[in-house]
């Protein structure tokens, strides 16, 4: 459902959320590795998710990719947004461009609920909730 993208960097942010509390930053490298993704592409995404203020950064020696108490309370849907796109959630299922509640595709009514279901735990998920395996 989610792009490869989004899910490494769901994936990302839940180690950062496993590992907040310790005393160092976690490196792209040491995540990458963990996640057994690819370094470079996994950079990018950090790079994204830190500009747009869902996990925090710091440059230089110890530097690297952290958690702060704004980080933890942002929900999962920004992930996906900020990653994947807000319309994401509202494509169609089958691709077509012009499907709507007024123009459905023959799986607009099926998904429907479906997707409103998703983005609502999505909207109501932290990144937060990550840590120490809280439901949402």
């Amino acid at each position: 459902m989610f792009s490869k993208s989004c899910q490494y960097a769901i994936r990302a942010v839940a180690y950062l959320a496993e590992h907040k509390g310790t005393d160092k930053n976690a490196g792209v490298k040491e995540i990458a590795e963990a996640l057994q993704v690819p370094q470079q592409f996994l950079a990018k995404i950090l790079q994204t998710l830190s500009r747009h203020n869902l996990i925090s950064s710091v440059k230089g020696p110890g530097g690297g990719f952290y958690l702060d108490e704004t980080n933890v309370n942002a929900p999962l849907l920004e992930i996906v947004e900020v990653i994947d796109g807000k319309n994401t959630l509202n494509a169609c299922i089958l691709g077509k461009p012009t499907c709507s509640s007024e123009h459905p595709c023959l799986l607009h009514q099926h998904f429907h609920g479906c997707r409103e279901g998703l983005r609502s735990a999505l909207s109501t998920c932290t990144i937060g909730s990550l840590m120490d395996g809280k439901s949402c």
